[in-house]
């Protein structure tokens, strides 16, 4: 049986001006038992919907913060600088992958930029913008495989079927999250400060974003390499 073949989005050095990858998400694509390959970041969209069409999957990574003209606002002093490249190749990803029912997994950044693209809205900086105020970590420093705070998974949703459990263990690593959830997505899991943690498409047939980085605890938490399987899974 031939393994699905999962696209994911290529970060990018803007320092370097070269395309960046980190290797857990290469490594937790295969050990969910499908086969990653990093596309190129700048092509014209007839190239980027031909490219598409050959996947069977999506897995959309971290990075660069999302232009906040997506979601209708103005960059913000504490907003990173957005990646205008990415932004691009991926809208149209996720279109594509929309119109042909095609899994995405959406990682950090990329669960954000779903959220933006589909008419949600995020916080350029938490701290900053958290009218209540934050006692959750949500940015720690290395080591990155070990988890720093938790989430509620919510009943009844895509993420509670696939742990099937009502709390996980989780690392951080963002200073951007989801304000307002976008209408087509259900929320499926929050930290104790009420930020959004994970939400899903439940019309589609696997559209998953969760903020925590999976790709550094599937190697010692079978919860998290349970998210790429199904995700691999859902793309055969």
């Amino acid at each position: 049986m031939k393994k699905p073949l999962i696209a994911v989005m290529p970060m990018f050095d803007d320092s370097q001006n070269i395309i960046t990858m980190l290797p857990e998400y290469l490594d937790a694509i295969h050990a969910g038992g499908g086969l990653p390959a990093i596309i190129p970041l700048e092509m014209d969209e007839k190239d980027i919907c031909q490219l598409a069409s050959r996947f069977d999957g999506f897995l959309f990574t971290g990075g660069h913060d999302v232009c906040p003209e997506l979601y209708g606002e103005k960059k913000l002093e504490f907003c990173g600088e957005p990646c205008e490249k990415r932004d691009h190749l991926e809208s149209i990803i996720f279109r594509e992958a929309l119109r042909d029912d095609k899994p995405v997994l959406a990682i950090c950044r990329g669960f954000q930029f779903i959220n933006a693209i589909s008419g949600g809205s995020l916080y350029q900086d938490i701290d900053e913008q958290l009218a209540s105020g934050t006692n959750v970590r949500h940015r720690q420093s290395e080591p990155y495989d070990v988890p720093c705070h938790q989430v509620e998974i919510l009943p009844d949703t895509l993420l509670n079927a696939i742990v099937k459990s009502d709390r996980l263990e989780v690392n951080s690593l963002h200073h951007q999250a989801v304000k307002t959830l976008a209408p087509d997505f259900i929320a499926c899991a929050t930290a104790e400060d009420g930020i959004v943690e994970a939400a899903f498409m439940p019309e589609k047939k696997f559209i998953l974003g969760i903020q925590w980085h999976a790709e550094f605890l599937y190697r010692y938490d079978n919860s998290n390499l349970e998210i790429f399987r199904r995700f691999v899974d859902a793309a055969r």
